[in-house]
């Protein structure tokens, strides 16, 4: 993946994306470009136009400082801004403020006994631990019920964004499926940026774009962002139709990997649509054995 790239098309897409009223700017009247120009950019940033220029190539150099004036002028939120700062400082190859590369090691990642046992003492609601690159890598038993449709693929290696854009069972699952589809793409798009030398995250964003226009179109678009906290909306085959809050928690022991647990009301439908799950996960699972 080509940091220059990167931070050419990343900015161009953020400067096209602000009106000069947003910025405080008269509009004017013959804009050959949408949103900002260079020099706009520039001038807040106390850059000369040459120097943004150099900047908007892919070129390093720049100072932290200087990089966080361009992202106030461009309005960049805080997922935009770390996007930023991240490749254009490595776009040379320098690392200064990337954490270390992760390089595929070969071995399947697993989870350790007491990970395992945490994520199967919550019984109210899924629980699941994932990488940036969207590979479910462990899960509660309400977890593997509720992304039945997403395991039931497994040359699909359980990746949600594999199955968001090649399954399609995934517009069943997803009501808001333009919203997911967006998700998915923005929290890729965010781990490249954030660690350009993760092959297997390059070789799943080259499958995507091949088999896949509608991640090809979100994919250029270069938006990122922070997934943390919020509310989503599902349609389970069995469960029927759950809207879910979510947190995503940052593993202390083993960083990368993001431990998500999805809870429901209490006292809502979603909840007894949750406890109805479990039934029927715990029954089957009884059946197996």
């Amino acid at each position: 993946m080509d940091n220059r790239d990167d931070v050419r098309e990343f900015l161009t897409s953020r400067r096209a994306k602000i009106t000069p009223e947003q910025a405080g700017l008269p509009s004017g009247s013959r804009r050959r470009v949408p949103g900002l120009r260079r020099s706009e950019v520039a001038a807040p940033a106390d850059m000369s136009v040459e120097s943004y220029a150099k900047l908007e190539r892919g070129l390093a150099g720049v100072s932290p400082a200087v990089l966080e004036a361009v992202a106030r002028t461009l309005q960049l939120d805080d997922a935009e801004r770390a996007h930023l700062l991240h490749p254009a400082q490595t776009a040379d190859g320098s690392d200064v403020l990337t954490r270390p590369r992760r390089r595929r090691t070969g071995r399947q990642w697993t989870a350790h006994r007491s990970l395992q046992w945490t994520l199967d003492a919550i019984t109210a609601g899924p629980a699941f631990v994932r990488n940036s690159r969207t590979d479910l890598l462990a899960a509660n038993r309400l977890a593997r019920a509720f992304y039945s449709d997403v395991y039931a693929r497994p040359h699909d290696q359980a990746n949600l964004a594999r199955f968001n854009f090649l399954d399609p069972a995934s517009r069943r699952f997803y009501p808001d499926w333009e919203l997911f589809a967006d998700m998915a793409v923005a929290i890729l798009r965010t781990e490249a940026g954030r660690n350009p030398h993760d092959k297997d995250l390059h070789d799943l964003i080259g499958e995507l774009s091949t088999r896949s226009a509608e991640f090809r179109v979100r994919w250029g678009a270069h938006n990122v962002r922070h997934h943390g906290t919020g509310i989503k909306g599902f349609h389970h085959p069995a469960a029927g139709d759950l809207t879910l809050a979510f947190e995503g928690l940052e593993m202390a022991a083993e960083p990368g990997p993001t431990l998500t647990i999805y809870t429901a009301e209490p006292g809502s439908a979603p909840e007894e649509g949750l406890r109805l799950l479990a039934s029927l996960a715990a029954t089957s699972e009884a059946v197996r054995s």
